[in-house]
């Protein structure tokens, strides 16, 4: 009887050479989309930080841009805030310049200008708003809530 012929099994070399083209292009792909993606969550956490920052400093001009005078009406001007501290972030700084609307003097053009350090180099951002002259919200419920109020006699008869 006579042998079969023995039949070699395996891949050639361009199949070889094709699969690892293939692995090698899905990879790069696939590290990429990483790459990009970790971009994009960096990008929306500095995103994020920065409107905190903000709503921050905001909410401290709401607070104290206007003086209280002793009999509880707003005073003028606006307080000067140059180099004050951005509350809850550590290292950042804002200062304020205002400007009245010749159309309605309660109303305020704010420039504030937010510097901070990053990487050894001191960066500023500066933004505009506007701000009415009024009593600062958290005064308004102190003393709609927690200011004494006069008692009512309760007589007993």
């Amino acid at each position: 009887m006579r042998p079969l012929p023995s039949r070699r099994g395996g891949f050639t070399l361009l199949e070889v050479m094709l699969s690892m083209g293939i692995l090698v292009m899905g990879m790069s792909v696939l590290l990429s989309l990483l790459t990009f993606g970790a971009a994009l969550t960096r990008s929306a956490a500095l995103r994020t930080r920065s409107a905190t920052v903000i709503e921050s400093v905001m909410a401290d001009l709401r607070e104290s841009l206007f003086p209280l005078e002793p009999d509880g009406t707003v005073g003028d001007p606006p307080a000067l805030l140059e180099g004050r501290r951005v509350p809850g972030v550590v290292g950042a700084l804002y200062s304020v310049r205002t400007r009245p609307n010749p159309d309605d003097p309660d109303e305020y053009r704010v420039d504030v200008e937010v510097s901070w350090e990053a990487e050894g180099v001191r960066r500023t951002k500066t933004f505009q708003t506007l701000l009415l002259r009024e009593v600062p919200f958290g005064e308004r419920m102190r003393r709609r809530f927690i200011a004494p109020r006069p008692l009512l006699e309760v007589t007993k008869e």
